[in-house]
């Protein structure tokens, strides 16, 4: 833990698909149903709605509010103390803000149960609706593949033992697409530049064009995508960083 601060990974949530709105709310308004949104935010704060909490297997209503707002906390599926534990420190600073911030490490849960887990690990600590747990151990391995962490011997026997308990890896139970807030009215925005070839780490939304997801690394430098929402992207690099997706505009 040498050298570990919460501003190794940026401070705080930030606008990583540059939709308006950071990524918090961007979290609470995928993960919630019966979204309300605080009114003057063009949608984008999450007022109100109803978790299906994973964690503890029980339904929680937020209101957002001073004294409130902590029933339903943002968790970083790999906690970041974990993650700087397990490789993280050679990531650039630029590199761990984002992975504190992609929506594939991010699940809102139950507050009291996220302050239960901590900084712990597979290991240490799984959530209280055991129902979960194989979707969970999932979903830890693939942000750690993803981000080239390492697991522990322990973790790593806890990891194997839970999916060969549920017959492998189960299916993620929330997307990791972040649904834009309700836009004003607007002109429709401009087709993609699609001219160049296509970009890695992509798929096909069935129309031609390359979808992507913004702030993920990327191989071919100067490549050209669009995300889910038609907003064009390009593989750029930044103060010699790895390649990252970034807007176009």
């Amino acid at each position: 833990m040498a050298g570990y601060s919460r501003d190794q990974y940026g401070h705080g949530w930030i606008d990583t698909d540059h939709n308006g709105c950071d990524t918090r709310n961007d979290i609470l308004r995928r993960d919630l149903s019966g979204v309300a949104a605080k009114a003057g935010t063009h949608g984008c704060v999450v007022a109100g709605g109803v978790l299906s909490d994973h964690y503890t297997g029980t339904t929680i209503t937020f209101h957002r509010g001073e004294t409130t707002s902590t029933a339903v906390e943002i968790d970083h599926l790999v906690a970041l103390a974990d993650a700087w534990r397990t490789g993280a420190q050679s990531m650039s600073t630029d590199q761990r803000e984002q992975f504190a911030n992609d929506p594939i490490e991010l699940l809102a849960v139950s507050g009291p149960a996220n302050e239960s887990k901590g900084d712990q690990d597979a290991s240490q600590w799984l959530p209280p609706n055991n129902a979960f747990d194989c979707t969970y151990v999932a979903d830890q391995i693939t942000v750690k593949a993803t981000y080239g962490l390492w697991v522990t011997s322990a973790e790593h026997d806890v990891m194997a033992s839970t999916l060969r308990d549920c017959g492998g890896a189960a299916p993620r139970p929330h997307t990791t697409t972040v649904a834009p807030p309700p836009p004003p009215a607007t002109t429709p925005a401009p087709p993609p530049d699609t001219s160049q070839a296509p970009p890695t780490h992509s798929t096909d939304n069935g129309g031609g064009a390359s979808v992507v997801h913004p702030g993920a690394f990327c191989s071919s430098e100067g490549a050209v995508g669009v995300t889910d929402r038609g907003t064009p992207m390009r593989c750029t690099s930044k103060n010699g960083d790895q390649p990252r997706w970034r807007s176009a505009d």
